[in-house]
């Protein structure tokens, strides 16, 4: 299906898929930085940001994204990518390499390593997030959102350092949220959502050191899963791109290097 996107860079082709109710802008931090090496193609998915949701009828399970961005790929022309994804995209780009569609793939704290208590408190600090957006759809919310406080309480559930989060790109992080029509099918399907099948490509997982969103806990059993030590984000929270763009980057293009 067409998806929205934003490419830059050349190199080797690196697909970048942003987490639930979030879009494409989430890699801003890093893009250039990955476009030195890389052809960066960070993308909208299914019902987020810029996208279309997905067809009638079709539901929003990791297999139906996975199976929208391969689709999207091969409009493009580009076979057998390196992938990067975060929380939900994280989760995706390990998909993507149980099915031996990518080259490598870099997961930064996905999805689907927790336990029954943690993803009940994640699904619901995800849908307070999603009502305190709508809360905040007006002049006066945004100006309050905007205050010294309200922006640490905002930003804090994502990043460690909510200072290096702009009040700018929280605002539109939130519209986003506010408009993403996939994103309570999408929460709705973490209930059954396992540890994908064992990769048949390469892969990193990293985690957020300081990650307020999923525990280290969660690292712990990614490491076990995956065969492999779990690199841990120094300092960094669930949204790693914000708190240290350079040690991601880094990270994104170790993890695509074969």
């Amino acid at each position: 299906m067409d998806l929205a996107f934003e490419r830059r860079g050349t190199g080797e082709p690196l697909v970048l898929l942003h987490g639930i109710g979030h879009h494409w802008q989430a890699w801003l931090p890093v893009l250039d930085l990955l476009a030195t090496e890389r052809d960066v193609i960070a993308v909208d998915l299914p019902g987020f940001g810029a996208s279309p949701p997905l067809p009638p009828g079709t539901p929003y399970t990791v297999e139906s994204l996975a199976d929208a961005v391969e689709t999207f790929c091969a409009r493009l022309g580009v076979t057998e990518p390196h992938v990067a994804g975060t929380s939900l995209g994280g989760h995706l780009a390990l998909e993507l390499a149980s099915r031996g569609t990518v080259r490598t793939a870099t997961a930064l704290s996905p999805v689907g390593f927790w336990n029954r208590s943690e993803l009940v408190y994640s699904r619901a600090v995800l849908r307070a997030s999603r009502a305190l957006a709508f809360a905040l759809d007006s002049a006066r919310g945004e100006a309050i959102a905007a205050g010294p406080l309200g922006h640490t309480l905002a930003a804090g559930l994502l990043v460690a350092h909510p200072s290096r989060l702009s009040t700018r790109d929280l605002s539109e992080a939130r519209q986003a949220l506010r408009r993403a029509p996939g994103f309570d099918d999408t929460l709705d399907s973490f209930v059954w959502l396992m540890p994908p099948a064992p990769p048949k490509t390469p892969i990193t997982i990293a985690w957020g050191e300081r990650d307020r969103l999923f525990s280290r806990r969660q690292a712990v059993r990614a490491a076990r899963w995956s065969g492999q030590r779990v690199r841990l984000l120094r300092d960094c929270g669930h949204l790693p791109m914000n708190d240290d763009p350079a040690l991601v980057a880094r990270v994104l293009l170790e993890g695509s290097r074969i």
